[in-house]
């Protein structure tokens, strides 16, 4: 059975760290649900790692709802957010419909991009009785205007600010809040400033959870690897040998 939202606080405040990766489809949220996670992320990260584009910013609506589906039927027991996507928060009303899309396709959480800038959207979607999460630093939906991935955080002007975002969702009423890339002592000082947990990724072992992009951790798209995931498998060389060794034999003479 399925713990609630608001387990994610709960787990902060009773000191135990969360363990949370990405899932895009039902086999493999179907396995990852036996696997003691408390969380099941359907990130825009698809965009990349599943449809192939450069980055996360062509992915839609459509797509986010269409993969968030399939990880619901094969979740019982893990929480699925599921990101909303560039250009679905431009306005509070929109989020908030948006988010109640990515609810009926089976998300229990949606995930947002952004600070200060997206609380009138954070509050609306909150009010509207849909769980969140908050997500700082790096925002792989701005790399493109941003012209690359970069560590946040260094600037005592950027610290100030991130603290500050951090604590306003915190307050809003956040289930948790990603860090991504953010410079690790700063991302010690916002976990320790806020009530709901946060999941960091690239940001340091401080932050009071982790996550990462299933494919690094099990090497599973071996074109591109971030300096921050340490593979504990690799899958993608055992795929190919598999299939080298169907292809030789079905392909050799009969006899």
């Amino acid at each position: 059975m399925k713990t609630a939202p608001a387990s994610l606080r709960a787990a902060k405040a009773a000191g135990r760290r969360l363990a949370t990766l990405t899932a895009y489809d039902y086999p493999t949220a179907r396995l990852l649900d036996e696997c003691g996670l408390d969380l099941l992320l359907v990130g825009d990260s698809l965009g990349m790692v599943v449809l192939g584009h450069p980055d996360t910013t062509q992915v839609t609506m459509d797509d986010m709802i269409h993969h968030t589906r399939a990880v619901a039927r094969g979740v019982t027991k893990t929480l699925v957010a599921a990101d909303l996507p560039a250009g679905s928060c431009r306005t509070p009303s929109l989020a908030v419909e948006n988010s109640r899309k990515l609810r009926e396709a089976g998300a229990d959480l949606v995930k947002i991009e952004g600070g200060s800038e997206c609380l009138p959207a954070i509050e609306a979607i909150l009010a509207d009785g849909i769980p969140l999460i908050g997500h700082l630093g790096m925002l792989p939906q701005r790399v493109v205007e941003e012209g690359g991935y970069h560590i946040k955080g260094k600037s005592t002007a950027e610290a100030e600010r991130l603290v500050s975002d951090a604590i306003a969702i915190d307050q809003a009423g956040a289930s948790a809040i990603v860090l991504e890339l953010v410079h690790a002592p700063l991302a010690a000082e916002i976990s320790k400033k806020t009530s709901c947990p946060t999941i960091g990724i690239g940001s340091g072992k401080e932050c009071d959870g982790g996550i990462l992009v299933l494919h690094d951790l099990i090497g599973l798209f071996p074109w591109f690897r971030p300096k921050f995931a340490q593979p504990r498998a690799d899958v993608a060389t055992t795929i190919q040998r598999a299939v080298r060794e169907y292809s030789r034999e079905i392909q050799s003479p009969a006899g």
